[in-house]
């Protein structure tokens, strides 16, 4: 079967440049890599997978490239003595490797979350921190500065951050000869990993600081200023950019992250941005209603509770709850009536209790509406 033109394969014209056809490459090999195409299709997506790799060792060569555009395959032939010859391990293998190093990279992600530093190291965020801190829901709702202590690392005075025993210096690693990284070929693969004898340092430290124990910084915590939103709600995070652990090799720091716990208050309860409350009123007042007076965050508010107010009862507050962080307005606040039973009676009050419910039943049914409705279906319900 007579081969494609590694042109058509590539999808790139002829006079494409070299980034082109790398490009051209890169794509086809993440698209037909056996790992990414299992079950049907596996056989064919590994063909196509061959062919585009022998068309980019072929192109990316500019040897093997000008024999193809003046022979044709016949140029590029072993078996037909023609012009330039090679394979892996050959001259124009190292196109090829670096090449298809990049794709492995993609397809399998950069391991560590590393990049490669201006000396060839490889540079490593630092990793994010979380911190809890636990607030009321006064200062929830309306807002607050606080300062919190934080692990924090700090150069090492001793060896200026060096690591090494001061009138000593780090070395190149042997590993990886100051790279950081090692690389690992297995025919056509060539793999990029952290060099297991300095973990991507680039160095080694022969003499190490006995301060800092060749860490060449210390722990130590420091204290940071915070201002905590008003309506901030129970879990939500706060972040503190760059004040995460520092980063390796140079990198970056990460970040801290600040949750947010509010205590168990003794009057209210938050929903959303609503709060309730319950209410205890004296028998008497429920029957005979009243003025009561009732907390809020910002002061105290009144409430007129009309004559025969039952027992879970609620009277809503507009605007008096918690405005929250992405809100506009302010919460509702929600007081639940809870008509407390007397406790304690002397013997006078009983009689007067006594005297009192007779005086009801005498009256029939009008006193206790609920009572009457509720008697009638359990009437209902053994008829």
């Amino acid at each position: 079967m007579a081969k494609r033109d590694y042109y058509e394969i590539l999808g790139v014209p002829k006079n494409a440049n070299d980034e082109d056809i790398k490009k051209a490459y890169r794509k086809l090999a993440m698209k037909y890599h056996p790992d990414r195409n299992q079950g049907e299709g596996a056989k064919k997506a590994e063909e196509k997978f061959k062919e585009a790799k022998e068309a980019y060792e072929m192109l990316s060569d500019p040897k093997k490239r000008g024999a193809y555009d003046q022979f044709g395959h016949a140029g590029v032939d072993p078996n037909m003595g023609g012009g330039a010859r090679g394979g892996p391990g050959a001259e124009g293998f190292g196109g090829f490797a670096e090449a298809f190093g990049d794709i492995f990279g993609d397809i399998f992600g950069n391991q560590g979350g590393g990049r490669r530093g201006g000396g060839g190291q490889q540079v490593y965020r630092g990793s994010d921190l979380s911190y809890a801190t636990e607030i009321s829901l006064e200062e929830a709702a309306a807002g607050k500065d606080t300062q919190i202590r934080i692990p924090s690392w700090e150069t090492c005075e001793t060896c200026s951050g060096s690591g090494a025993k001061p009138g000593t210096s780090p070395k190149a690693c042997p590993g990886c000869n100051g790279t950081g990284t090692v690389h690992l070929r297995q025919g056509f693969f060539s793999i990029q990993q952290t060099c297991p004898q300095c973990r991507g340092a680039g160095k080694i430290i022969p003499d190490p600081c006995i301060t800092c124990n060749g860490a060449g910084k210390l722990k130590k915590q420091k204290t940071l200023e915070v201002r905590i939103p008003a309506g901030i709600a129970e879990g939500m995070r706060i972040r503190s950019v760059g004040n995460g652990e520092p980063g390796v090799n140079g990198g970056p720091p990460g970040d801290l992250y600040i949750e947010i716990r509010i205590k168990a208050h003794d009057i209210f309860e938050r929903d959303g941005d609503d709060l309730h409350c319950s209410v205890p009123v004296s028998m008497t007042t429920a029957a005979l209603g009243g003025t009561i007076e009732v907390p809020t965050l910002g002061g105290k508010a009144e409430i007129d509770l009309p004559e025969g107010t039952q027992h879970g009862k609620t009277f809503r507050l507009r605007g008096k709850g918690i405005k929250g962080v992405r809100s506009a307005y302010p919460g509702d606040l929600y007081c639940h009536v809870n008509v407390e039973t007397p406790v304690k009676l002397t013997d006078a009050q009983k009689k007067m209790l006594r005297d009192l419910d007779e005086s009801f039943r005498s009256g029939g049914d009008k006193h206790s509406p609920n009572a009457k409705s509720w008697t009638d279906r359990v009437k209902d319900l053994f008829k």
